[in-house]
């Protein structure tokens, strides 16, 4: 850790590790806290952060209650090609 202010970084990103367990049975609480220290660590060292691993809704509700800014994953779309991730934004953002 005392190295991190060390590195060129703009962006920390939550591993779908813990986003997958929020919602996981007893343990929930638990990957929940840890959701939340390592936001808040992005937030203290002024980086976006950005949740993977996202494949419910209940889990995008957790993040937004987190103040969890970006997040990607299957419940947003699957992997795409370049072509249609253009075709994508341009039909969410026509100019």
């Amino acid at each position: 850790m005392s190295y991190l202010h060390r590195f060129p970084v703009d962006t920390l990103k939550v591993d779908k590790s813990f986003v997958g367990r929020m919602e996981e049975g007893k343990d929930s609480q638990k990957y929940i806290s840890i959701v939340r220290t390592i936001i808040s660590l992005g937030h203290n060292l002024h980086l976006d952060v950005i949740a993977e691993g996202i494949e419910t809704e209940g889990q995008m509700n957790i993040l937004e209650d987190l103040s969890c800014e970006y997040g990607q994953g299957y419940l947003f779309s699957r992997p795409l090609s370049v072509e249609n991730a253009e075709a994508l934004l341009a039909a969410q953002n026509p100019l």
